[in-house]
């Protein structure tokens, strides 16, 4: 069996690492980005294709393991280039809600800020200091008065995530709502890639 590179954003690394040590896939290999690209989503094709440069002869199979993710279509030339598929959806919040689930939260409030397990646990570090609203809080009313609440989407049932997502939430003064979505499509996607491999 061939060996499968999986590449993607640092957000999914512990959620792939997971499926992986779970599933025994021990073909699987995983790379990840800086999860910080989030905040620059210009970046992200361009730095997917500079490592895949560097790695894809050692692989006949590659998963990229981003959604479209704000890149305008640029993530799908990145994967046609190096004859790869992509997560589905448009971003994190749809694979793993699924795209009827996000769809429908989307639907009943436009204003919702969307959380993950990596957001949760990151918070701090990927909105308040990337953004700097400690150092200018001016910012925030731009940035989030348009919001009318949290979603978090929660991979793992776990309190003190759950406790991090409200604290996050009351940082914002925003209400919060949780929905336990599990892996959803990164799940299927990964495995669906390795029976095809192993097929």
């Amino acid at each position: 069996m061939g060996r499968i590179l999986v590449i993607g954003c640092g957000a999914l690394a512990e959620e792939i690492s997971a499926l992986k040590r779970v599933n025994q896939w021990t073909a699987l290999d995983i790379k990840c980005l800086d999860a910080a690209l989030h905040n620059r989503p210009d970046r992200i094709a361009d730095r997917l294709e500079s490592v895949l440069v560097k790695h894809h002869a050692e692989y006949n199979n590659i998963l990229i393991a981003y959604a479209d993710c704000g890149t305008g279509g640029e993530v799908d030339r990145v994967a046609r280039r190096f004859n790869a598929q992509r997560l589905p959806g448009a971003h994190c919040y749809e694979f793993y809600a699924t795209s009827s689930v996000f769809e429908a939260l989307a639907e009943a409030e436009p204003g919702t800020f969307y959380l993950t397990d990596f957001l949760v646990r990151h918070f701090d570090r990927l909105v308040i200091d990337e953004l700097k609203l400690d150092k200018h809080p001016e910012l925030e009313e731009m940035l989030f008065g348009h919001y009318r609440k949290v979603v978090y989407l929660a991979q793992v049932d776990s309190s003190e995530l759950r406790y991090e997502a409200e604290r996050a939430a009351t940082r914002l003064k925003l209400p919060l709502e949780v929905v336990t979505t599990g892996y959803g499509l990164l799940a299927n996607t990964v495995e669906e890639e390795v029976i095809r491999v192993i097929a």
